[in-house]
């Protein structure tokens, strides 16, 4: 299923709403992971890679528009949907600017739910149509091929993979377990510490021969990420 892999989580004081959502999301091929307040979810998000989360306003402990205004002061940039009760429109405005990046009101439809999901994945480059765009990069995930500018780029698949990898997760630092069991996968076996070192290097040298760009930044004693 093409969801398959693409984990949401679900902040929801309710069980029986929890589970409604939970049970929607899984039969769509969703991997979803169910919270009933914001405590252990920020530890959930250091150990995980999650693309989505939905979040409830009326929560246990912080309320989920403070919760969602922290995470994105840390550095968080994982798109949030509100899925709540409080209709008007202040509360609407405080969901946006608290950082979320669509808002619904209970009583919900699932379909609804769903498309927004859909459309909120292929915006931030979870879920591609055919092509993915970050600044002055376009790659054709089918075709496997990278332009900028409308110039063709040859990268190995290899290549191709770390590139999107970085697309996919732009801003937040990848350390290099991520990128080894994201890239290299299976390929891991003789894998070593330089590997991911000599990887960047070539990729940089090809979307970046002069370096003027900058298009990565390294993390100290984490490893890069794209900015």
């Amino acid at each position: 299923m093409e969801n398959k892999n693409i984990e949401i989580i679900v902040i929801e004081d309710e069980e029986d709403i929890l589970e409604l959502v939970e049970y929607h999301l899984s039969k769509a091929g969703y991997d979803v992971t169910g919270f009933l307040s914001t405590e252990n979810v920020e530890q959930f998000l250091e150990e995980e890679n999650p693309s989505l989360m939905i979040v409830d306003r009326n929560l246990p402990v912080t309320e989920g528009s403070e919760f969602v205004s922290q995470m994105r002061e840390i550095g968080y940039e994982i798109p949030v949907i509100f899925l709540t009760a409080r209709d008007k429109e202040s509360d609407l405005e405080e969901g946006f600017n608290s950082g979320g990046d669509d808002y619904m009101t209970k009583p919900f439809s699932a379909k609804e739910l769903l498309l927004r999901i859909e459309a909120i994945l292929k915006r931030s480059g979870v879920k591609s149509s055919d092509k993915i765009k970050y600044k002055d990069l376009t790659l054709d995930i089918q075709k496997r091929e990278l332009s900028i500018e409308k110039r063709q780029i040859e990268l190995t698949n290899l290549e191709f993979k770390l590139l999107h990898t970085f697309v996919k997760n732009a801003h937040q630092a990848l350390d290099r377990d991520f990128l080894r069991d994201e890239v290299w996968g299976d390929d891991s076996v003789n894998f070593h510490d330089k590997t991911i070192n000599v990887a960047m290097n070539r990729l940089k040298k090809k979307i970046d021969p002069s370096g003027g760009k900058e298009y990565f930044a390294p993390v100290w004693g984490v490893g890069y990420k794209l900015v």
